[in-house]
C-alpha cells in the first residue's frame, strides 16, 4: 500500500517553538532512561535470576559464576540487541520517508529476503555451518538485493513506487527460491529453521565486532539524511526547489537502509515489525520532522527488541521464546490497528 504523506506531513518543517523543542528533548532523555532500564533487565533476567548487585559485580568485579553468567552469556546478547534494534528502527524510518509510506519496513525492499536467500545458499552449496560464516553471506545478500532494487527501480530515475514494486517482486522470487532449496535439502531446512526465526541467543563478541562497523557507518549516514528526506516529504518538485538532490538522497537512503538492515539481519536473522512499529509510533508524537524521528527511533527500537527478548525468557521459562517470535506476536495486532486507524483517518 503506497500512499503519499498526508498534506499536513508534506508541509515544510518549520522550526518548532521553544516549548515544543524542550518537550521533545525531555522525551528523548526519558527514552534513554527507559533504554538503560531495559538493558539492565536484559542482564538480570533469564534462566538464572540475578539481583542488581549481582549484575554490578558481574560486570565490574570478578565474582565467579555471576561474572560468567552476566559477561559470557548476557552482555553480548544485550549489546547486540541494542545495535540491531537501533539499526532496524533507523532503517525503517528512512524507508518510510523514502517511499512516503508510513507502513513501510525493511522487508518492503526485499532486504530481509536477500539476506535469507544468501544464508540458504551458503548452507546448501558452500557448506557454511557457523554463525560467523552466515554473517558475511547474509550481508552480501542484503547488499546485492538493495543494489538490484535500486537498478530495477530506475536508479537515477527511481521513484518511491518503482522502488517498492521492485522490492516486492524480488522478495516474492527469493522466497520461492528459499522454499525450493529447503524442501530439497534437509540440512538447509534444519539450519534455516532456527536462523529465520530471528534470535539474539547466539550473540558473541566476534559477531558484534564483525557487524559493528556497518552499524556505525549506516547510522551516521541515516542520521545525516534527516534534512534532505524532510524536503522530499513535501514532494519532488518542492524538494528540488529547496535545493535537494533527489537522486543522491534516494541512493544514500537506500544505501543506509541496506547497510543497517543487512547488518542486523546478518547477526540476528530476519526480525519483523520493529522497523515498522517504532518509527510509525514515534511519528505520532514527534510529528513528521525526521530530525526528531530518527533519534527517537534509534533509542526506542532497542527498547522494543530487548523488551521482547526479556519477555521471551520469562513466558517460556526455563526455556525461552526467540525474540523474532515475540515481535511477530506483538507486531501483528499492532500492524492491523495501525492500518485500520489510517483507513479511518482517510474516510
Amino acid at each position: 500500500m503506497l500512499v503519499d504523506s498526508p498534506p499536513e506531513q508534506r508541509a515544510e518543517t518549520a522550526p518548532a517553538p521553544p516549548k515544543r523543542r524542550a518537550i521533545r528533548a525531555i522525551g528523548l532523555l526519558a527514552s534513554v532512561v527507559i533504554l538503560v532500564l531495559v538493558a539492565v533487565a536484559s542482564l538480570a533476567i533469564g534462566a538464572k535470576e540475578l539481583s542488581l548487585e549481582q549484575v554490578w559485580h558481574g560486570l565490574f568485579h570478578d565474582s565467579g559464576n555471576y561474572g560468567d553468567v552476566v559477561v559470557s552469556e548476557r552482555l553480548s546478547r544485550t549489546v547486540l540487541g541494542l545495535l540491531a534494534g537501533a539499526a532496524l528502527g533507523l532503517s525503517g524510518a528512512v524507508l518510510q520517508a523514502l517511499t512516503r509510506n508510513p507502513l513501510a519496513d525493511p522487508g518492503l525492499l526485499g532486504i530481509n529476503a536477500g539476506a535469507s536467500a544468501a544464508v540458504v545458499t551458503a548452507i546448501t552449496f558452500f557448506g557454511v555451518g557457523s554463525l560467523s560464516g552466515y554473517v558475511w553471506f547474509a550481508f552480501l545478500g542484503a547488499a546485492a538485493v538493495g543494489a538490484l532494487v535500486w537498478f530495477l527501480g530506475g536508479s537515477r530515475g527511481a521513484t518511491p513506487v518503482r522502488l517498492a514494486l521492485a522490492g516486492t517482486a524480488i522478495s516474492a522470487a527469493l522466497f520461492g527460491y528459499l522454499q525450493a532449496v529447503m524442501i530439497m535439502d534437509n540440512a538447509a531446512l534444519g539450519a534455516m529453521r532456527f536462523w529465520t526465526v530471528g534470535s539474539l541467543s547466539s550473540a558473541t563478541d566476534k559477531t558484534i565486532v564483525q557487524v559493528l562497523p556497518f552499524f556505525v557507518v549506516g547510522s551516521v549516514l541515516a542520521l545525516s539524511l534527516a534534512r534532505p528526506l524532510n524536503a522530499m516529504e513535501m514532494g519532488d518538485d518542492t524538494a528540488k526547489a529547496l535545493g535537494a538532490n533527489l537522486n543522491r538522497t534516494r541512493a544514500l537512503a537506500m544505501l543506509a537502509a541496506t547497510v543497517l538492515c543487512g547488518a542486523a539481519t546478518a547477526a540476528c536473522g530476519p526480525i519483523v515489525f520493529v522497523g515498522l512499529m517504532v518509527p510509525h509510533v514515534v511519528r505520532s508524537f514527534t510529528g513528521p520532522d525526521l530530525r526528531w524521528i530518527l533519534p527517537y527511533a534509534t533509542i526506542l527500537s532497542p527498547v522494543l527488541l530487548l523488551g521482547a527478548d526479556v519477555l521471551g525468557r520469562i513466558v517460556a521459562r526455563p526455556a525461552e521464546l526467540q525474540v523474532g517470535i515475540v515481535t511477530a506476536v506483538i507486531g501483528g495486532p499492532v500492524f492491523i490497528f495501525l492500518v485500520r486507524r489510517r483507513r479511518t483517518a482517510q474516510l
